[in-house]
């Protein structure tokens, strides 16, 4: 009973978020207000929830990002694939590198190896808060789609980080092929399983429908499992879920052009995957609002017996971490531009040079 109060709770904390942003005079993302929502919550009841890492992952990722996958435009992932992907790996490359050896310069008790691993859990970009806070932000198209792109794929590259931070405080060594063998194993068989996944259901969904016709729910609820599927089977073998889901939902985009479906099963869907993307994703930043309390007062109480600087240096440390992580990627956007900006013009001075000699 006390599981199911929670659930309730928090759904009842999203409806109740969205009705305080409608009121509200001035634009506020709404993920902030269900963060708001989430701490007050925590605050002024009894209210706490254990979160195993593994069960929220699995609850909330695969069907949010299958979601994002199959939604998101795919004229520009595939035009801007090159500014998405030298994002999705070499910003966040830096980005780890960059706040990693802050964080050791700011805290040294702090081994570098932790810093590291601490800089790849923030480098990457979320795609769920992305996708939550844009939502209401005026973003031009293009830049919602390469970011949006980015934060679907940098997963691979901030895992990997993380890994190997963790097995060099282990063990005191780091290897760069084993690194880059495991990048390639959690980004192709991810990305490989969420494909085969996905082409396999589809084409047994219509085969089934081809002799014994369509029945709108099991549809939906065929497609409601997928992104589980592709993510447990990633899992087992040790690659990124969080890519299987990902590919899982581009593939459907491209295999429900080939099926046909029922105009019934598509509007039904639709809308059951609407009320799921808006509960999933408000329970995730309500959930998080939550924990904020109790994250504070632990890091509060590990300060005092580790006798550091004092607990009031936490926010300091909070908001230089958030202002390094801006301004590496502003540097690493500014120099990109700047990069490409010089071969295009020598591109076309070379086309101007060989007109001018013919």
């Amino acid at each position: 009973m006390e599981t199911i109060t929670v659930v309730l709770l928090m759904l009842l904390a999203v409806v109740v978020s969205d009705s305080i942003v409608r009121m509200l005079p001035l634009p506020v993302p709404l993920p902030l207000v269900q963060i708001g929502l989430g701490a007050a919550i925590a605050s002024v009841t009894s209210v706490r929830v254990e979160l195993d890492p593994d069960i929220f992952f699995l609850l909330f990722l695969p069907p949010l990002l299958f979601l994002d996958g199959w939604r998101i435009p795919k004229e520009g992932l595939f035009r801007d694939k090159g500014i998405i992907l030298e994002m999705a790996l070499g910003l966040v490359i830096f980005t780890v590198v960059g706040v990693g050896f802050l964080v050791h310069w700011m805290i040294p008790s702090v081994p570098l190896p932790v810093a590291f691993a601490l800089a790849a859990i923030v480098s990457p970009t979320d795609p769920i808060a992305v996708s939550a806070i844009a939502a209401r932000v005026p973003i031009p198209s293009r830049m919602m789609h390469i970011l949006e792109g980015e934060s679907l794929l940098n997963d691979a590259s901030g895992l990997v980080c993380m890994r190997f931070a963790v097995a060099a405080m282990l063990t005191g060594t780091f290897s760069f092929s084993a690194a880059f063998l495991t990048f390639l194993w959690l980004a192709f068989a991810g990305v490989a399983i969420g494909i085969g996944v996905t082409l396999g259901i589809m084409r047994a969904k219509t085969f089934l429908n081809r002799r014994l016709g369509e029945e709108s729910g099991s549809q939906i609820l065929t497609s409601l499992l997928i992104p589980f599927g592709a993510y447990l089977l990633a899992e087992h073998v040790h690659a990124s879920g969080i890519l299987a889901a990902v590919a899982a939902g581009i593939t459907m985009s491209y295999a429900e052009n080939s099926a046909v479906s029922l105009a019934l099963t598509r509007v039904r869907r639709t809308a059951v995957w609407d009320t799921a993307q808006f509960a999933a994703n408000g329970a995730i930043f309500v959930l998080l609002g939550e924990q904020l309390p109790g994250i504070f007062s632990g890091a509060v109480a590990n300060v005092r017996v580790e006798g550091g600087a004092g607990e009031w240096w936490l926010p300091v440390y909070v908001v230089i971490i958030y202002a390094a992580l801006v301004g590496l990627r502003f540097l690493w956007v500014w120099a990109s531009w700047r990069i490409a900006l010089a071969r295009r013009q020598a591109a076309g001075r070379r086309a101007c040079a060989r007109v001018g000699s013919s």
